[in-house]
């Protein structure tokens, strides 16, 4: 097998959305990017082109690894590799070129989620070093037009340092301060013991950050949207006000960091 790396750039958008989609077919959660959503995704999570690897097999490309980048730290992106050429070590291939890649950077830290239900990624990257941080939910809480709950709409900045005094735990690579940078249509919400950072789209809200006591800012906001929230830590507060109103976990996940030897 003739295996070689080159950097995301070597795929203009159109190929490299294609060659996303061919990896992840299969999946255990299904879904399917266009190419807007990739450059949306590119953008807001700070993935590195010249960082992560598209794999070519035999001239081919069979295979791509995003990595982010900010600072001495760096996420994985997503790694997938497409059916036919599954099973044959690209996938740990990749991992360690982007590794080798991160430690040029001078990363210190990589981290990832993985579902709980992949135990075949799991089991590579333990094998790898990874060690599990915490688990993480994706939840989503249903419209309910008779909930009440009593808020402000601010300005998202506002809302944010709010949240900066009452949060106690790190935010997921997807919800951190640096991604909410990124969001331009971020919109706020507070009451006298809490805060959340959201976006809005036709019926569904995209909530980013919560913190404080979060049971008003959710019945406040699904009495007009449906609210979904990625990768909250199944232990923070706002978990247990997800639960008691009735939102389904949608998938479970391990948080996982890999601290680099340099």
């Amino acid at each position: 097998m003739n295996l070689e790396f080159r950097s995301a750039r070597s795929l203009d958008i159109a190929d490299y959305t294609a060659l996303f989609n061919a990896a992840y077919e299969g999946y255990l959660v299904p879904f399917h990017l266009d190419e807007n959503t990739v450059t949306a995704m590119t953008e807001t999570f700070d993935l590195d082109a010249d960082a992560s690897r598209i794999a070519y097999r035999d001239g081919t490309a069979v295979g791509l690894g995003n990595l982010g980048l900010r600072g001495t730290d760096a996420w994985i992106g997503g790694v997938g590799v497409v059916p036919a050429a599954r099973r044959s070590g690209i996938g740990e291939a990749l991992m360690r070129a982007l590794h080798e890649h991160a430690r040029e950077r001078g990363v210190c830290r990589v981290w990832l989620e993985v579902i709980v239900e992949n135990t075949g990624a799991f089991a590579l990257y333990e094998k790898l070093g990874y060690r599990t941080v915490r688990d993480v939910e994706v939840w989503t809480l249903p419209l309910s037009v008779s909930e009440k709950g009593e808020a402000d709409e601010v300005s998202a900045e506002d809302a944010h340092a709010r949240i900066r005094g009452l949060r106690a735990g790190r935010e997921p690579w997807q919800r951190a301060d640096e991604t909410l940078r990124h969001y331009g249509d971020a919109r706020g919400l507070v009451t006298g013991d809490g805060a959340a950072v959201y976006r809005q789209s036709g019926e569904n809200v995209q909530l980013i950050q919560i913190a404080g006591e979060a049971g008003p800012l959710l019945r406040a906001l699904r009495a007009h949207s449906r609210v979904s929230i990625l990768n909250l830590p199944e232990d923070d507060p706002a978990a247990e006000a997800f639960r008691s109103l009735g939102a389904a976990a949608a998938a479970r996940q391990h948080e996982m960091l890999l601290e680099l030897g340099h």
